[in-house]
């Protein structure tokens, strides 16, 4: 596989999430916009169904993490299950949670965890009870949406994109194709 190309395609999914999540935030939908973007392959549907997993889903924070959660569904929509297979005889499902797995264990590598709050507790030094306005306000004040949350974004974006390579979901002619 040509390098420089792919290391063009795993720089923009890092900068497009970065930028994202900085400019519009929503980090399920930030991370998975700049993967649809980086290898052109948008999908509007799955990207508005990510709309309640922001802040570790519905800005609870007791959840998995919004970009770890956009870049699984990235990873599942490449190597999942698909409705008209919902018995899943062959367990492709298995092999999506394998694929998962991998994003999990670079999350875990970076942040000990894939839980939003403890994210937060790790980076800040404190979780933040985001549907508060006044919390909101703090956590924009640490950093949250100008620097912190935009590089776990961008972070969340480049390893799935490098997992998508690794894995094979990605060939070369659709490399060439995105870098022409």
């Amino acid at each position: 596989m040509d390098e420089k190309a792919k290391e063009q395609v795993l720089q923009k999914a890092y900068d497009l999430a970065y930028h994202y999540e900085q400019t519009y935030r929503g980090c399920p939908q930030c991370v998975l916009a700049a993967l649809q973007d980086a290898f052109h392959m948008p999908d509007d549907a799955v990207f508005k169904a990510l709309s309640g997993f922001a802040g570790g889903s519905a800005l609870m924070g007791d959840a998995g993490c919004g970009a770890y959660s956009g870049g699984i569904a990235f990873l599942s929509g490449l190597r999942g299950r698909e409705r008209g297979n919902f018995a899943d005889p062959d367990r492709l499902r298995f092999v999506s949670f394998a694929t998962a797995r991998k994003l999990h264990d670079r999350f875990i590598a970076r942040y000990g965890t894939v839980v939003c709050r403890e994210l937060h507790s790790r980076l800040f030094g404190r979780p933040f009870f985001m549907p508060d306005p006044d919390e909101m306000r703090k956590f924009d004040e640490a950093g949250g949406h100008s620097t912190v949350c935009p590089e776990v974004c961008g972070n969340a974006a480049r390893w799935t994109a490098e997992i998508a390579f690794d894995e094979g979901l990605i060939s070369e002619a659709q490399l060439k194709a995105i870098t022409k």
